[in-house]
């Protein structure tokens, strides 16, 4: 089996192969694809991520979806992230680490109150095992929302025969690539 480091390099280097109309013909079947899962039509609590440039985007989701369900997105505190409430673009600012946009809305107080969990990684399996990258931030927060569904999305060349886990590592619920 390839070793973390090594299947992290690969992935990054095949997604830079991914050129632009490829990559937007595939984030749009993915969107669709989640729309349509009964997970997502009955969720009225979602965490999304803010997806950055080689992750599936999720800005069209969120922007589409914000004001008819409660859309959570992380926020980098620690080590650990936090659940804020998003309302909409003017309310996201840079993050001091990473540069990535937060929102600075209200933090969730409840997190069993999460239904569903859109998850970003670098690769993904078919037995829905999903490798980050290599922080451990979706690991700690995913173990905390054990009751939400979990679903990953993915572009087809993060789909591998095997992810490397370890124990702490969260398996998906399902995994959203196009096919």
């Amino acid at each position: 089996m390839i070793e973390k480091k090594a299947l992290r390099q690969k992935i990054r280097e095949l997604k830079k192969q991914l050129n632009a109309t490829e990559r937007m013909r595939q984030s749009d079947h993915i969107q669709l694809q989640l729309e349509q899962r009964i997970e997502f039509i009955k969720a009225r609590k979602i965490l999304l991520y803010w997806a950055i440039s080689d992750e599936v985007p999720t800005q069209g989701i969120i922007n589409s979806w914000y004001q008819e369900k409660e859309i959570y997105l992380p926020v980098i505190h620690n080590k650990d992230l936090k659940i804020v409430k998003y309302e909409g673009e003017q309310s996201m600012v840079p993050d001091e680490k990473y540069g990535i946009p937060e929102p600075t809305g209200e933090e969730v107080n409840d997190e069993t109150l999460i239904d569903l969990v859109i998850v970003p990684g670098v690769a993904f399996d078919k037995q829905n095992n999903r490798m980050g990258r290599g922080a451990g931030y979706y690991d700690r927060i995913l173990n905390r929302l054990v009751h939400a569904s979990k679903i990953g999305l993915a572009f087809d060349i993060q789909m591998v025969e095997q992810v490397p886990v370890e124990a702490h590592d969260i398996k998906m619920d399902m995994v959203i690539y196009p096919i």
